[in-house]
């Protein structure tokens, strides 16, 4: 209740009614960072997934992929941006570019974990009784490997939502554009209002995906200790003033 208070003396009087009349522009904005998160996540899941298979297989593979896609992950965000838009221009595909390209790094190192946390006698009893390496694939390796993989969708949604934010500089970032806007005239309302949304999405996704974890696997609700998910620092670089 506190906290609840604190809020709404933060916003004001002025603060709330402005809320209350762009509650239309709320829920598009709302929208937009949800569309932009679920197409990144999904895109990047897409891309990760051979690759993190191939890399599983021939070992050879895994240190260009993961170089190539740790890369890109140190890219600083804003600067990506720059240098898609004479490409790209402002648009939605500059910002999912750039979203997707932060997720790979995660979503395959992930999976890989997943993969090779498989125990070999599992894989060798499912081979004696005359699986090919597609069924062991399909049927065995990433059931048992799907809690780190859905860790590592976890981590590349809440990290998505985050950057979403970011994308609010090429006019492309949904609840960002409130934080961008409240800045540039120095609105609170808006501020808090871009912030608050962004963080409240990021609870609930991680919470609804940890809840499909728990029902797609329900073997790996033990005491047993789990695969480490893979988590890269990242910071989010904004420009100054």
């Amino acid at each position: 209740m506190t906290a609840m208070h604190s809020w709404a003396g933060a916003l004001g009087i002025s603060g709330w009614q402005w809320i209350v009349g762009h509650r239309g522009e709320v829920g598009s904005r709302l929208l937009e960072h949800l569309e932009l998160t679920v197409i990144a996540v999904v895109v990047g899941l897409v891309i990760s997934f051979p690759l993190a298979v191939w890399a599983h297989r021939y070992r050879i593979l895994y240190a260009p992929i993961t170089w190539v896609t740790g890369l890109l992950y140190t890219i600083p965000s804003l600067a990506l941006f720059v240098i898609l838009i004479p490409i790209t221009g402002l648009t939605v595909l500059t910002a999912e570019i750039g979203l997707v390209s932060y997720t790979l790094l995660i979503l395959i190192r992930n999976i890989v974990a997943g993969l090779s946390g498989v125990p070999d006698d599992v894989k060798e009893a499912a081979r004696g009784m005359g699986h090919t390496n597609r069924q062991l694939l399909w049927r065995v390796e990433l059931p048992l490997a799907l809690p780190a993989i859905m860790a590592g969708i976890r981590i590349a949604t809440v990290s998505t939502i985050g950057l979403v934010t970011v994308a609010a500089f090429i006019g492309k970032g949904g609840l960002g554009q409130f934080i961008l806007e409240g800045l540039q005239i120095f609105f609170r309302a808006e501020i808090l209002l871009g912030t608050v949304l962004s963080v409240l999405l990021a609870l609930v996704a991680d919470a609804l995906l940890l809840e499909g974890e728990r029902l797609l696997t329900p073997w790996a609700r033990t005491s047993t200790p789990r695969t480490r998910p893979f988590v890269p620092p990242r910071t989010v670089e904004f420009p100054a003033d």
